[in-house]
């Protein structure tokens, strides 16, 4: 298993918007991500060092919006101000994912601005909107070509993603015990105080050490 990208969803004042504060923020552009056909999504991304990348997500008016557990996840979120969605594992069994869930993993895409597509396998989304702590899975269908790793990493590290929340809870959905560490990353949990889920994210990046 491995750290693949974090989400982060767009406010209610937009996609756009919520770019420009985390460019604003790391001191480096983001890209035009494309759309998620069968999530009613689109996104903005950023590929960062160690193989992994953040996004920048938002729901469109687009009735697979309302169908799809993403898009219904990532409209929850940004109608409560928008923020740190979530942590996404990397995993090369989905299979044994399937079977610990107990579950089957929904297929999901992303076309390019240019016509091309990425294709990926994914799990976890509705134990993520019941508990907003919890990553979800994803396995890659298209060739690494594809992959947002295949792109030119900016000067960005993840360094520490806070929770508020258990890491006994989040080891048992890992099925996995749970180190200080998680592929290289401080993970810190906070007791929960309301909600839980990503409370902050720090980063280093050319603006230097940066928490958002």
């Amino acid at each position: 298993m491995r750290l693949s990208n974090l989400s982060f969803a767009a406010g209610p004042e937009g996609l756009a918007a919520a770019v420009s504060r985390l460019e604003d923020a790391l001191g480096t552009p983001f890209r035009d991500g494309g759309f998620h056909p069968s999530f009613g999504t689109r996104n903005n991304i950023l590929p960062i060092q160690g193989h992994r990348y953040l996004e920048v997500v938002e729901v469109l008016e687009h009735p697979a919006a309302e169908k799809a557990v993403f898009g219904q996840a990532v409209r929850a979120r940004t109608e409560m101000g928008g923020g740190w969605f979530a942590w996404v594992i990397e995993v090369d069994d989905m299979a044994s994912v399937e079977s610990r869930l107990g579950r089957e993993a929904a297929h999901g895409s992303r076309q390019f601005p240019d016509g091309r597509r990425l294709e990926w396998e994914q799990i976890g989304v509705r134990g993520l909107m019941a508990d907003s702590q919890l990553p979800f899975f994803v396995s890659w269908v298209s060739e690494p070509e594809l992959r947002p790793s295949a792109l030119p990493a900016a000067d960005v590290e993840i360094v520490e993603i806070r929770l508020s929340g258990s890491s006994e809870r989040v080891a048992e959905w890992l099925g996995t015990d749970l180190a200080d560490t998680f592929d290289g990353v401080t993970l810190t949990f906070d007791a929960p105080h309301g909600m839980p889920g990503i409370e902050a994210v720090t980063f280093r990046c050319p603006q230097g050490i940066v928490t958002i």
